[in-house]
């Protein structure tokens, strides 16, 4: 199984972010370049990436599962300001230019917000935004995810996710994204999984699958909300993930948590225990906190 979680990228960079994965027992993880709410960028250390690698390779973290995430400011639906969504398509070239001094073959994308223009035009834009990104000699995958449905998000069902898709010239350089919240809050039964890889493999192909963001859900099945819970601790299910992160189409494609912190510490260790054994721990909130305020050995 390859499994992770979002992790910090500090000023050690890659190499802080893999210990970090490490820690938690995982043999993957996703990370940002930056903080994702803003622009801010810190030269990328070479020394740091060299490090990084020996490191993984120490602790079985194969770099080829790693996963970068793009900043949330990304904006490629909305082009009522050219300038805004142009800055969009550069800040995202040069992220992608950034990993690929890491030699990270992945970048999740958030595919934009409508905002006030209609959803065929704004699928359109992305279409063409990605088109002006990529290139023949552009590495790293660009992987869409899939959306809740908030506001005027899009990418929220496989109509449009395709729609954006069938515009791309270099298909074989785009890919998907699904997260198991967004699933469930844009209205699909996460007890029916099967079902909906199905139907994605009828519409656009399994093999573009290339990572999975693992959250329970706060939220109703179609709530179109997007607050992510801990890992059975949501109106998905223990199970119901479970059934997910084992599903025998998806073994080799990288699993990640983006599960709340609980009392401002990662659960990422014990829910990773949790799917390794699957045993579900009610008392998930007490090993958390006894693990890192209290000090206890597990």
């Amino acid at each position: 199984m390859i499994i992770g979680s979002h992790v910090s990228f500090g000023k050690d960079q890659l190499l802080g972010s893999a210990k970090m994965a490490a820690s938690y027992g995982a043999n993957t993880f996703m990370f940002y370049t930056g903080a994702p709410q803003n622009t801010i960028r810190a030269d990328i250390n070479a020394d740091l990436i060299d490090k990084a690698k020996y490191f993984m390779q120490e602790n079985n973290i194969d770099i080829n599962n790693i996963i970068c995430h793009a900043p949330y400011i990304i904006n490629l639906a909305n082009k009522e300001k050219v300038e805004s969504w142009n800055f969009s398509i550069a800040f995202l070239k040069n992220e992608i230019s950034r990993i690929t001094k890491m030699g990270i073959n992945y970048i999740v994308v958030h595919p934009g917000n409508a905002l006030k223009l209609n959803k065929m035009e704004a699928l359109a834009n992305i279409s063409e935004a990605i088109n002006y990104i990529i290139d023949e000699d552009t590495l790293p995958m660009i992987l869409l995810e899939t959306m809740a449905g908030k506001g005027s998000e899009c990418g929220i069902n496989l109509y449009e996710l395709k729609e954006i898709y069938n515009n791309i010239n270099l298909k074989d350089k785009v890919g998907f994204c699904l997260d198991t919240c967004h699933l469930n809050d844009s209205g699909v039964d996460i007890a029916k999984f099967d079902d909906y890889l199905i139907e994605f493999d009828n519409e656009i192909g399994i093999d573009k699958i290339k990572c999975i963001h693992i959250n329970d859900s706060k939220n109703i099945i179609g709530a179109h909300k997007d607050r992510h819970a801990n890992i059975g601790f949501g109106t998905i299910g223990f199970d119901n993930l479970i059934n997910v992160i084992y599903n025998s189409k998806l073994k080799d494609v990288p699993k990640i948590l983006e599960t709340p912190y609980i009392n401002d510490y990662p659960p990422y260790k014990f829910e990773i225990d949790m799917i390794v054994s699957k045993k579900f721990n009610a008392n998930l909130e007490k090993s958390v906190v006894d693990y890192y305020k209290n000090g206890l050995n597990f």
